[in-house]
């Protein structure tokens, strides 16, 4: 027979469909805890805890210079651990029922501007062999899908379709979405696809971004190209491939994109996800404002 944890997992794997790693994250989480019970508390189980216990594992996590954002992981992990035992009556009270996240600084992404791009586009324009090719692509790919860079590491060769300029991704909780890109994308899949052909060895052939080994490419690989491009153009503290996805966002809703087509390219499941993009269109939006108001002429 399964025990509690092992049943949390096939729930979050099978039915959540979440990610091996964040289910990965939410059992090391539970783990944490029992631990921390088991010591704190003398207690085995940490299926009939009180809130109080919890509250005490908070204090002990602030207590290590945790910050707020990492201590609120944790108990979103609790969280969805004891509305699974609810859920399949493992227990009658869930302990997490009146709990509030912690304070968090909101922290507000910055965007790469539009010159950004240009100049660092630019300076990559002529790329020559397969890595500066590869190279390339992948920070365009980035640009004009807004894809997160789970989905570029796991694109498919089958999924890139330059005839129809559409790309399949799956996204998070296995979602498939199909995202146009533009036209002079497609020239530079040609260009790579043909260096592509070129490697040696292509162990994992069936994903289109591989190593010049021939390996499906790392998420710490991907966030490493990203940042030692853009560092090339760019003095922003953060230079991610999320900050890539933020900036597409961004310039789509600067040059009059409506909130809701942005939202489905980017695979957002609420509308409220995406609405975190529209402060950078703020300014954009006053220059407009000022420039038509007739109050202003």
């Amino acid at each position: 027979m399964k025990t509690n944890k092992e049943a949390f997992e096939d729930y979050l794997l099978l039915e959540k469909k979440y990610s091996p790693h964040t289910v990965g994250a939410y059992l090391n989480d539970v783990v944490s805890f029992e631990s921390f019970v088991k010591e704190s508390f003398d207690q085995d189980s940490v299926d009939l805890v009180n809130y109080s216990q919890i509250r005490s594992w908070i204090v002990f996590l602030v207590d290590q210079n945790i910050s707020n954002v990492s201590v609120n992981r944790k108990m979103a992990s609790l969280k969805a651990f004891y509305k699974f035992l609810l859920k399949s009556k493992q227990i009658e009270v869930n302990p997490m029922l009146k709990h509030k996240s912690l304070k968090t600084p909101k922290t507000v992404q910055i965007p790469f501007s539009e010159k950004e791009l240009k100049d660092l586009l630019s300076e990559i324009d002529n790329p020559v062999g397969f890595e500066e090719v590869r190279d390339k692509l992948i920070i365009e790919m980035l640009y004009v899908t807004g894809m997160r860079r789970a989905e570029l590491i796991h694109l498919m060769i089958k999924n890139v379709d330059c005839f129809a300029n559409t790309i399949k991704v799956l996204g998070k909780r296995n979602k498939e979405r199909i995202i146009p890109v533009l036209p002079i994308i497609a020239s530079q899949v040609d260009s790579y696809m043909r260096e592509r052909e070129g490697l040696e060895d292509l162990v994992d052939s069936d994903y289109f971004f591989v190593s010049k080994k021939g390996l499906k490419l790392s998420e710490s690989f991907v966030y490493r190209l990203i940042n030692s491009y853009f560092s090339r153009v760019s003095e922003k503290v953060k230079k991610s491939p999320h900050v890539l996805r933020h900036t597409f966002a961004t310039h789509l809703l600067n040059n009059g994109a409506d909130l809701n087509s942005v939202k489905e390219l980017l695979g957002h499941s609420s509308l409220a996800s995406t609405q975190v993009y529209t402060h950078n269109s703020l300014a954009e939006l006053k220059k407009v404002y000022i420039d038509a108001h007739p109050r202003n002429k």
